[in-house]
């Protein structure tokens, strides 16, 4: 897989769903994860973060929106449900870029949103745990740029022969 990704969230109340985004961005590949503005104790996210994120890639810790810095030409994606967003499984990702997701009860503030180049949504009735958003949006991300063949029209798994793409270790 071509470029990479970090993952970050804003006003993070919740060292259980901390802990879940950073193990879920680990498994994934991100390459940087981030809070912004999170309220967490760090001995609870290491509960949920069995695989120890924060000695496998960076992780950065903002106060506001505007503190938050980013590599040269990364992208900043959000994921939100609005109205105008765009469903994410329409989306084209970018090569280098960053998600961003907001908090357990709420959205991203306006100062984050107007951040963002693209505002994504996942296309369900209401909003999903923040973790589980992380692990869709990542997945996602996974399909469309992992070099994996076209799904086949019928049932079951492609015909061709395959082999799954290599992961940079």
């Amino acid at each position: 897989m071509r470029g990479y990704f970090g993952v970050g969230v804003e006003g993070i109340s919740k060292s259980y769903n901390l802990g879940a985004v950073l193990r879920t961005s680990n498994a994934f590949g991100a390459s940087f994860a981030f809070t912004i503005g999170a309220t967490h104790k760090a001995l609870e996210v290491r509960r949920t973060d069995t695989s120890r994120s924060d000695t496998h890639m960076p992780f950065y810790e903002w106060d506001t929106p505007g503190d938050l810095i980013l590599p040269k030409n990364c992208q900043m994606v959000g994921v939100e449900l609005t109205d105008e967003s765009i469903e994410l499984p329409s989306f084209r990702h970018p090569t280098n870029c960053v998600y961003v997701l907001g908090p357990e009860k709420g959205n991203l503030s306006d100062d984050m949103q107007a951040r963002c180049d693209y505002l994504v949504k996942i296309p369900t009735k209401f909003c999903i745990n923040v973790s589980l958003a992380c692990a869709l949006a990542l997945y996602d991300r996974t399909i469309m740029m992992g070099g994996y063949p076209d799904r086949p029209v019928k049932v079951g798994g492609p015909d061709e022969t395959w082999s799954r793409p290599k992961r940079k270790r």
